[in-house]
């Protein structure tokens, strides 16, 4: 039997073997989407930018070309940073502007009550057709260690604690409003950013994250009541079991340089649905041989007994090469189809 894609996103994330794996992106660049769909456009890449990058025509545009099962919705919070562009005129983010409490007073985010914040969020969920739909943001955290910048929220942790806190409730409070809100509409999962790992492990010490983040999350929890995906780079294997008590459904992307997807699904299949991990190196510098061997390999080893939707191991940034990008939807088309039985 054929599922329609939001099916069959929604039985990954019920751990059960749909008629296929699904293919979904977090994230698409502009920039990579105008290459691919042949638009007559050099957007400006603006790693700061806070609302969607296309309009709902658009993403199923891109959605089709790319064989995806999902569109994403995209409202991040503001960050208080200074900027920089690079040699192509790319827009990035510098150092943190929030060094004192006084600083804080500086931090303005929209409205999170007001109706017209949710009107694009709306429109997604009900003309989505039949499309899985991610919502995307960023946490807590990330937010604020770009605002801080990540040295000096660091060395903050213990030098000025007060600060920390106080910048954490305030983009904590507003995600609280906002996740209320978003689960309200047709979603079908939140999908939610704070990176705090490198590849070898955690920013700072897991006693500094049950303590500081933790009770945060879990108050954030409580107002999440569809399927939430956490994503963060870097290894943050020390952290799954924190985060499954927490309540979180999936993690994204799995990273491949950090962790090792198929020891993840071994040990916490039955708990998390993956999402990932095609690796970067290919998609920017690879063949599309080379992508379809990949596709082929990670679902041979991930994909049995569902829970797993495959994704690019990070996003779909402007670097990466159209045809090697859309050898992950024809692979998935040669190889995907349950019961997987590949060698």
């Amino acid at each position: 039997m054929t599922l329609s894609p939001r099916e069959r996103v929604r039985s990954a994330l019920n751990h059960e073997e749909p008629d296929q794996v699904p293919y979904c992106e977090l994230f698409i660049d502009r920039a990579f989407a105008a290459k691919v769909m042949g638009w007559n456009e050099r957007p400006m890449i603006n790693a700061l930018e806070e609302g969607n990058p296309f309009t709902l025509e658009e993403a199923k545009a891109v959605a089709a070309r790319l064989g995806l099962d999902n569109l994403f919705y995209v409202r991040r919070q503001p960050v208080f940073v200074e900027t920089f562009r690079d040699g192509e005129g790319r827009i990035f983010p510098g150092s943190g502007k929030i060094k004192t409490e006084k600083d804080l007073e500086m931090i303005e985010l929209p409205d999170p009550h007001k109706d017209e914040f949710y009107a694009g969020a709306e429109a997604f969920a009900e003309h989505k057709g039949d499309y899985a739909l991610f919502f995307l943001t960023r946490g807590g955290l990330a937010p604020a260690m770009l605002s801080m910048g990540i040295d000096h929220f660091c060395l903050s942790l213990y030098d000025a604690p007060k600060l920390v806190e106080g910048l954490l409730d305030i983009y904590f409070d507003w995600m609280e409003v906002v996740a209320e809100r978003i689960c309200q509409l047709d979603f079908d999962l939140f999908c939610m950013a704070d990176d705090f790992a490198f590849n070898t492990g955690p920013i700072f010490s897991m006693e500094v994250f049950r303590k500081l983040l933790v009770p945060r999350y879990r108050r954030l929890a409580k107002k999440i009541t569809i399927p939430w995906c956490f994503h963060s780079d870097g290894n943050i294997t020390a952290s799954l079991d924190i985060l499954i008590d927490l309540g979180i459904k999936a993690i994204h992307p799995v990273e491949k340089e950090a962790m090792d997807i198929r020891q993840i699904k071994r040990k916490y299949g039955r708990q998390l649905c993956l999402l990932g991990n095609v690796d970067l190196v290919l998609l920017g510098s690879g063949s599309p041989e080379q992508v379809e061997a990949e596709v082929h390999d990670l679902i041979r080893d991930v994909a049995p007994a569902g829970g797993y939707i495959m994704t690019s191991g990070n996003s779909l940034a402007d670097y990466l090469k159209p045809e090697c990008v859309l050898a992950i939807s024809k692979g998935i088309k040669k190889y995907g189809h349950y019961p997987i039985r590949l060698s």
